[in-house]
């Protein structure tokens, strides 16, 4: 099952920083719920009801990952919208399914969203060192507001898919 997002007794789980940093994962059409944030210059202006509707969706298919499978990437194709991804275990009826096949590299960054730019050049910076370019950008947080208080780190992983 995933983190429950509107369950304030489960919510996240401790992040593993080991099983994301430095590492490489290939993708075969794994598949992830797929729904649109509205935003103002990269800010968020919609995310927690988003966030709920599509979790919701991944309940009532009985969709659910492991937690320790969950992921919640987001893409941000412009400054007015993300594109945020859950990952599901199977088609979701009446839902905009998406599947993401490639090479991505992970590491993982601690601190707050405004350092994403900083990111994406230090693992810019990375993948050179690895002989490698990224053609898009995701990004995961281990954990939501209340828990990186909560256990103070604010986890994101970058996750590059490489040509």
């Amino acid at each position: 099952m995933a983190p429950n997002p509107t369950d304030e007794t489960q919510c996240c789980p401790v992040f593993d920083t080991s099983r994301w940093d430095e590492k490489t994962h290939e993708w075969y059409d794994k598949p992830f719920l797929r729904d649109d944030v509205f935003q103002i210059m990269h800010i968020p202006m919609n995310m927690g009801s988003v966030v709920k509707r599509m979790y919701q969706q991944i309940i009532d298919a009985d969709a659910s990952p492991d937690p320790s499978d969950f992921l919640m990437l987001a893409y941000d194709p412009s400054p007015w919208r993300s594109e945020i991804y859950m990952s599901v275990t199977k088609e979701i009826p009446n839902a905009r399914i998406q599947m993401l096949s490639g090479t991505f590299v992970s590491k993982v960054f601690d601190g707050p969203y405004h350092m994403v730019p900083q990111w994406i050049t230090q693992m810019d910076e990375f993948l050179l060192q690895r002989n490698q370019k990224s053609i898009k950008y995701y990004f995961y947080y281990g954990y939501c507001p209340k828990c990186a208080k909560k256990y103070g780190h604010n986890y994101c992983v970058a996750f590059a898919q490489v040509k």
